[in-house]
């Protein structure tokens, strides 16, 4: 893959906020005039990632959403159901706990991914 349609994708994420599954980047890419097709989307997601660039998520419903990474820290994220607006938060219980019931268990070189679900406070005000 060219880094022409990389660069391409990181800048459709950069451009938005929030995670975007990659039907939709790759629907904006093309309404933009952009020729590339939607496996090439895949990977060059999957190559950001790799590299620390993007932030991966999984919904409720199992798709993964995809957003710019705006920490070069390990982070997790704080995500609401209702507008997908999303926190970046660190979670020194989640590390201790991870590292903890891996050597429990006789795990080593241990990773992980935690996303919370919840609703925000303007989402639960709009309802009133």
């Amino acid at each position: 893959m060219t880094t022409t349609r990389r660069d391409a994708v990181r800048q459709a994420l950069a451009d938005r906020e929030g995670f975007r599954s990659a039907q939709d980047i790759y629907a904006d890419l093309r309404a933009d005039g952009s020729k590339i097709g939607l496996t090439t989307v895949y990977r060059a997601l999957q190559a950001l990632s790799d590299a620390g660039e993007v932030d991966v998520l999984r919904t409720d419903d199992g798709e993964a959403v995809y957003r710019a990474c705006r920490s070069e820290e390990h982070h997790h994220h704080l995500v609401c159901r209702e507008c997908g607006r999303t926190v970046e938060v660190a979670g020194p219980a989640v590390e201790s706990w991870a590292d903890a019931i891996g050597a429990e268990h006789g795990f080593v070189e241990i990773t992980h991914t935690v996303e919370v679900f919840g609703t925000c406070g303007e989402c639960v005000a709009r309802r009133s």
